[in-house]
């Protein structure tokens, strides 16, 4: 979720994703199950739940061939440009409860993926070209951008899912706000909050959270670690979002925590997949070493792979917040 600045030429830039020295291990392992199961939508998983009475308030559980687009949207610009490692043609519900986020072969031979999201980024809109209300040139350089399907603040985040298996792309469940790094308080502008995200084929995790946007004001929040799964095995990954913390979970053990920065104002949900590469240089291509990993010489895939999702969950407590 980090932009890359173009500071070196493409061939000696890092990928997306590359883990900084001293990145925090948590074995969690040793860390024994803190939540409970329940199961609140009939005929589905169960979900894992933090102590005390929870209502759920959005989800979506893929059930169907069709994506719900009255809950979600397609990213696809990418700092005031349209993305060309984006596309539509990526997430598709299975028919058996799941969505397939999948690689796609565009008819241009680039390697794609899909994006979904709940809400729009501010800072994704396209610039604004016409005149303003007052017939004076754009001054404002924000275009228009489409109205959110879901924003939430504070409850219960779940997502239950299958990680790719094919080097060279990588998965993730995360929140975001639209104005993330536009005001002097990060509080009230927003922070990114990476519940999981899957870069390597070695079952290795990322969570944590990080605010100030994605330039010289970027501030990783202290709670950024990695973590083991089993990649060959579906996972919960959750995060308690209240007022005053956050705390992230991966089958019901607590992952890691953080009171620093915790964002007080709506954000909405993201399950996105993106293939390395598109973020180097020109932003034009995907990367060669992608692939060499997944293409035959003739141009096609090796095999099928998809990041497969079973559901999204929100809850609030029953209750509400005291």
């Amino acid at each position: 979720m980090k932009t890359q600045l173009s500071t070196t030429p493409p061939a000696q830039q890092p990928e997306s994703g590359v883990a900084p020295p001293g990145r925090p291990f948590v074995d969690l392992a040793s860390s024994p199950p803190v939540l409970s199961e329940s199961s609140p939508v009939p005929g589905h998983e169960p979900s894992l739940l933090p102590p005390g009475d929870w209502k759920l308030v959005w989800n979506d559980e893929f059930d169907g061939t069709e994506l719900d687009r009255s809950k979600w949207m397609f990213r696809e610009w990418f700092w005031r440009r349209r993305m060309k490692g984006f596309t539509d043609k990526a997430a598709v519900p299975d028919g058996r409860g799941n969505l397939r986020l999948s690689l796609f072969l565009d008819d241009d031979g680039g390697l794609k993926s899909s994006q979904l999201q709940t809400g729009p980024n501010y800072h994704d809109a396209p610039h604004e070209t016409s005149p303003n209300p007052w017939g004076q040139a754009p001054l404002w350089d924000v275009g228009e951008q489409p109205a959110p399907k879901f924003m939430h603040r504070f409850g219960y985040y779940e997502c239950r899912c299958l990680l790719p298996k094919l080097p060279g792309w990588w998965a993730a469940f995360w929140l975001q706000s639209p104005s993330i790094g536009m005001s002097p308080d990060p509080r009230w502008s927003g922070v990114e909050v990476d519940i999981m995200e899957n870069f390597t084929r070695d079952g290795r995790c990322t969570a944590g959270s990080i605010y100030g946007g994605y330039g010289r004001g970027y501030t990783d929040a202290g709670d950024r670690c990695d973590f083991a799964v089993d990649p060959a095995v579906w996972h919960r990954f959750g995060l308690l979002w209240t007022p005053r913390e956050y705390v992230y979970y991966c089958d019901g053990r607590e992952v890691t925590r953080t009171d620093k920065v915790v964002s007080q104002v709506e954000e909405f949900v993201l399950l996105t997949a993106e293939v390395q590469g598109w973020r180097l240089g020109d932003m034009d291509r995907h990367s060669p070493r992608t692939a060499a990993a997944v293409l035959n010489p003739d141009g096609t895939l090796k095999a099928e792979d998809a990041f497969l999702v079973d559901y999204v969950r929100v809850f609030d407590p029953a209750e509400g917040w005291s």
